[in-house]
């Protein structure tokens, strides 16, 4: 479906711009969008760079195991199909953390890792168990102590106070959670 809609746009917008007289402003914009861009994408990969670098030295030492045991009665209650699976809540537990840190982009390898090892348990292949479903309704609410990648973005755009949000992704984060895990309960 993107297929079809940005070159629509893309197109709309050259003829705009040719029929309007502004193609040299387009021009101009394309160029600083694409600086622009690229700028974004350095501060973000060198925040990812960090806290990727910072869960791998957490993973390699106890820290991890003592955050798992932290969030274990809380992986318990919301996943108790992986009893004894410490493997698997293991793998949960660094993506609940990286998400609690704000840390999107390397929750997401991390959250790919976790659905794997589920998988792989899952004796119906084509079909979701009721763990790998809560699995996305938490990956997807993103709940949020320090939303690291969002407090980068505002930096780099220049904001004066980049930590306000903070308060608001609270809120946000916590009223997604409710309101998926509710959906979640409903559906079952």
């Amino acid at each position: 479906m993107l297929n079809i809609v940005w070159p629509i746009f893309i197109i709309i917008s050259f003829s705009f711009a040719i029929f309007s007289g502004n193609l040299e402003k387009l021009n101009s914009s394309i160029f600083e969008s694409t600086s622009d861009a690229i700028n974004l994408s350095l501060s973000l990969l060198g925040t990812i760079c960090l806290w990727n670098g910072i869960m791998q030295i957490a993973n390699s030492t106890s820290v991890v195991e003592k955050l798992t045991k932290i969030l274990k009665p809380i992986i318990r209650f919301l996943f108790p199909e992986l009893r004894n699976n410490s493997k698997i809540e293991k793998e949960i537990s660094m993506n609940m953390i990286a998400n609690i840190l704000g840390l999107g982009n390397a929750a997401t390898p991390l959250g790919l890792k976790a659905m794997k090892s589920m998988q792989t348990e899952n004796k119906k292949k084509d079909v979701l168990t009721n763990s790998m479903m809560m699995f996305i309704v938490l990956n997807t609410a993103s709940i949020q102590i320090i939303p690291t990648t969002v407090i980068a973005i505002r930096n780099s755009l220049g904001s004066e106070n980049p930590t306000s949000i903070v308060f608001p992704v609270w809120i946000a984060t916590i009223s997604a959670a409710i309101v998926r895990s509710n959906a979640y309960k409903g559906l079952n």
